[in-house]
């Protein structure tokens, strides 16, 4: 008679159990796109034989406004984003391969900021009334991950001119205990940083005509040779040549 209430019970503990493993383990992403003041335009293609080689000079990453090196991740998803505008012959970097001396190259700078926002006290503070309840509450108590970028990209012209590009985004991960791991925040890198790229791609499109290769001629050098014709030397005004003066012969006596 008491097994039919007693099987019930677990069975409702196994179903809230099961929920709460499922609800605690799950997380989204939140982006948030900040408003640029650059116009779109449609891109204008471009010949094959106007199209230079882009090298990526360098690129300067912080973090939390601390130096940080760049991995060569972060480099080859640069190219990557650059490669598929379409407007360079081919794209590499300076560490790879040198500028050939005379060719017509764009050189490109990248300035990649880094925030992010663990919320760590927030995280702590709830983490002690999860473990209060007993992990009751790990559905209904949500983490907050914030992560931003901000991007400034300089393309250098084989005549000295400069282009500068600017994008930022930023995105929140909100996630339950169980659902924090790195993929979660790998996920919101990458999203936020893939918007940046895009930003920048729209913005180098505009400028298509500028970084054709009859855009601008070669620079010039600056050494340039002078000719020298040789100085004639001339005798000064006051000198005056010597004439012989014959002596008055001396009659005789």
């Amino acid at each position: 008679m008491n097994a039919s209430p007693t099987l019930r019970g677990l069975a409702l503990a196994c179903c809230g159990l099961m929920l709460t493993a499922t609800s605690g383990c799950s997380h989204w992403i939140e982006m948030m796109t900040l408003p640029t003041e650059f116009e779109t335009r449609g891109a204008q293609l471009i010949a094959r034989d106007e199209q230079v080689p882009l090298i990526l000079d360098r690129i300067h990453t912080t973090k939390n406004g601390s130096p940080q090196n760049p991995s060569a991740e972060t480099e080859q998803r640069i190219l990557s984003s650059l490669a598929d505008i379409g407007l360079f012959s081919h794209l590499t970097s300076i560490n790879t391969s040198a500028p050939v001396y005379g060719e017509k190259t764009v050189r490109a700078r990248l300035l990649f900021d880094e925030a992010i926002d663990p919320h760590a006290g927030g995280a702590a503070w709830k983490g002690i009334i999860i473990g209060a309840s007993m992990y009751l509450l790990t559905p209904f108590l949500p983490f907050e991950y914030e992560y931003a970028a901000h991007l400034s990209l300089e393309l250098e012209r084989w005549d000295g001119q400069i282009k500068r590009y600017e994008s930022q985004s930023a995105g929140t991960v909100r996630y339950h205990l169980f659902g924090a791991t790195t993929i979660m925040v790998d996920e919101l890198k990458g999203h936020v940083t893939e918007s940046c790229l895009a930003e920048l791609a729209k913005q180098i499109a505009n400028d298509t005509v500028f970084f054709s290769a009859s855009s601008a001629p070669h620079s010039e050098s600056g050494i340039r040779s002078v000719s020298v014709k040789p100085r004639t030397i001339r005798p000064p005004a006051s000198a005056s040549t010597a004439i012989p003066i014959s002596a008055p012969a001396l009659a005789e006596p």
